[in-house]
């Protein structure tokens, strides 16, 4: 399969990682998936999008390949197994540094930007004691604990940006940036030059969540993107570890939540290891590598009325479509599939959808 190809379908507009995993079940590979589209969205109702120029992925490859970054593809054998096991995984991720580290038993540490000194200090602690114990400490290069959490861990530390491979931030963090590119593992999904923006962080933090075999919360407000992290990590099956803290502290009442809620109190790397030591990610192979099998022949007219009209702009679960409709699951999602290139369909959490 062409790396052009790949990409091409990864960067056309409104291609999302689950459509773009489907695409590939459904056509084998990129380049037949990419001349299928304006079929696909015909048959929803709408345009196909527009790929991008080949030239244009060209440029890109060139410039990933000039900053001494390199892509993994959702299926290739250096690709983060825990990363791959997500629903939504990155269909393909660029990298900088260390890729072995991505394959340790990894923990991510997170918490609040404006997180007091105490805190930071034992997130960096924490960093420290689990790396020197063998495993790899996955953050998101923030202000606060995930500062605090990539320079207790060292060259054991991933990073997560939500901007591209060459664009720091904070701009504070600009050095430790590179310093974690050169001597551990930094990590974007967006193309090089990708300014971060508000809608890239969720995107990051699934990341974080997903690459880790457990989540540690230290210090967060009850609505803050930590909290978004760990939800993520529970909703992907993975470990939720919270820090408690005094009820008197506005940044401790988000842990103290997810304690309430079932999240495991930890107050060490013991603690922590002890939750996560039987996950051993070398040993995961995951679905996606081979993304699923190839569903049957293509939905009739009937099938699509048929789940067309139990949609609506209330999101509503694909299983939940697919129990009302009494239609195969592979035939609902190749309908959801072509309404989604259309342009009519949003995904939501939670293998949600619902119209637009």
């Amino acid at each position: 399969m062409s790396d052009i190809d790949r990409l091409r379908l990864i960067r056309t507009p409104g291609i999302g990682p689950i459509t773009w995993r489907q695409l590939i079940a459904r056509f084998g590979d990129a380049a037949r998936a990419l001349e299928a589209l304006p079929d696909l969205a015909r048959r929803g109702g709408g345009k196909a999008p527009t790929p991008p120029d080949p030239r244009t992925i060209e440029r890109e490859m060139k410039q990933v390949a000039g900053l001494g970054a390199r892509y993994l593809f959702l299926g290739d054998p250096d690709y983060p197994p825990l990363l791959a096991e997500l629903e939504n995984a990155p269909p393909a991720i660029i990298v900088r540094g260390d890729g072995a580290l991505a394959r340790r038993p990894t923990i991510a540490i997170v918490g609040a930007r404006n997180a007091s000194a105490a805190a930071c200090r034992f997130a960096r602690e924490l960093a420290h004691d689990l790396a020197r114990e063998g495993a790899a400490v996955v953050s998101g290069l923030a202000r606060g604990i995930d500062t605090a959490a990539h320079m207790g861990a060292g060259p054991a530390t991933i990073a997560v940006i939500a901007g591209g491979i060459d664009v720091a931030y904070p701009p504070e963090n600009a050095a430790l940036q590179e310093r974690i590119a050169t001597e551990a593992l930094l990590i974007a999904e967006m193309p090089p030059g990708t300014e971060p923006r508000a809608r890239h962080f969720p995107h990051r933090n699934r990341i974080i969540a997903g690459i880790a075999a457990g989540t540690v919360v230290v210090e967060a407000a009850p609505k803050s993107g930590s909290l978004i992290t760990a939800r993520l990590a529970g909703e992907a099956g993975r470990e939720v570890m919270a820090v408690p803290g005094s009820p008197l502290d506005p940044r401790a009442q988000g842990c103290n939540l997810l304690i309430r809620e079932g999240a495991i109190l930890v107050q060490n790397a013991a603690d922590v290891l002890e939750q996560v030591r039987p996950i051993d990610p070398r040993s995961v192979r995951a679905p996606g590598v081979s993304f699923g099998s190839a569903p049957p022949a293509d939905a009739d007219d009937a099938a699509r009325c048929a789940v067309s009209g139990l949609l609506g702009p209330v999101p509503v679960a694909v299983d939940e479509l697919v129990r009302q409709s009494g239609l195969v699951p592979a035939v609902v999602q190749i309908v959801l599939l072509e309404l989604e290139l259309a342009g009519r369909l949003e995904r939501h959490a939670g293998a949600r959808v619902s119209l637009i």
